[in-house]
């Protein structure tokens, strides 16, 4: 069981005990790697605060939270600097997780994040795929002389799971070599989520993990992330393409990239917010 922090606020309906919960969420809050503008490590703290905002009720899915018995497990201690350690930590709470059978749901923090629990994951379920919705695509073999960069996380994830695993939309920023290296080794789909579906339905059934990265939005209604791009999905076509994932096999998921000092009106957090509501219902109703 994954030990729960002292005195923390759970994030709206999520206040479940652990052994009758399905679903366990945590925050992982590190940004050491960020390359632009730091703040995602505040991003777990936010939106549990701002989610007193919300309503437990989705009118977009017509699920309630408080249908569901989820629970917060608040925030992993972590490290600042050397990202091992970080990664460590992070790969042993989702095997705890996994390990009672539970759905691990992931509050970053940088993407980097995200390595560890893949390293985690693939363990327990070695046809692990990954559904990645992004601005950027993070393929990099190493970002100036580090291996280790929330620049170079899905390749490092691809040297796990290998060729045919990774489908990636949304992607409108990376260098040439990184289009590049997609050709032969990802599924790449720039600037929107078309063909979703068609993948989805050819890995039905297959365990499959989603990381979302904030960032995919339309920088215009989301500018709270370190490294805004100009463009982007609207927050109505990511809320349907999340409600794609009902019915699959979704055995893990993380939201990462919200940097909440970056926006101090507070609309990119409530936005975050809301998407994690619509992400929660999506894994727990199937279920």
């Amino acid at each position: 069981m994954i030990n729960k922090c002292g005195n923390i606020q759970t994030f709206l309906g999520c206040d479940a005990d652990y052994n009758s919960a399905d679903l366990v969420i945590f925050g992982a809050p590190y940004d050491g790697t960020t390359t632009n503008k730091p703040g995602a490590r505040f991003g777990p703290a936010a939106m549990r605060a701002d989610s007193w905002g919300l309503e437990s009720y989705s009118p977009y899915c017509e699920r309630d939270l408080e249908d569901f018995a989820i629970y917060d497990a608040g925030d992993l201690d972590l490290p600042m600097g050397d990202s091992n350690p970080v990664l460590e930590r992070i790969e042993a709470a989702i095997t705890d997780i996994a390990k009672d059978g539970k759905i691990p749901l992931m509050l970053g923090g940088e993407h980097l994040v995200t390595l560890g629990a893949i390293r985690a994951l693939h363990r327990v379920h070695p046809d692990l795929h990954i559904i990645h919705f992004d601005a950027h695509a993070d393929l990099r073999d190493e970002y100036i002389g580090n291996k280790l960069s929330h620049s170079t996380v899905i390749r490092h994830c691809w040297d796990l799971l290998g060729d045919n695993k990774i489908f990636q939309f949304g992607i409108r920023s990376g260098e040439r070599a990184e289009f590049d290296w997609a050709k032969n080794h990802t599924v790449l789909r720039k600037f929107d989520l078309a063909g979703l579906d068609d993948i989805l339905g050819n890995i039905i059934g297959r365990p499959i993990y989603f990381t979302l990265d904030l960032d995919v939005l339309d920088s215009g209604i989301f500018w709270g992330t370190g490294t805004p791009e100009a463009g982007g999905i609207s927050f109505a076509e990511l809320l349907a393409g999340i409600g794609k994932f009902a019915g699959q096999n979704l055995v893990g998921a993380d939201i990462v990239e919200l940097a909440p000092n970056l926006d101090i009106s507070g609309q990119s957090t409530a936005t975050a917010c809301k998407i994690l509501r619509e992400l929660i219902l999506t894994i727990t109703k199937e279920r």
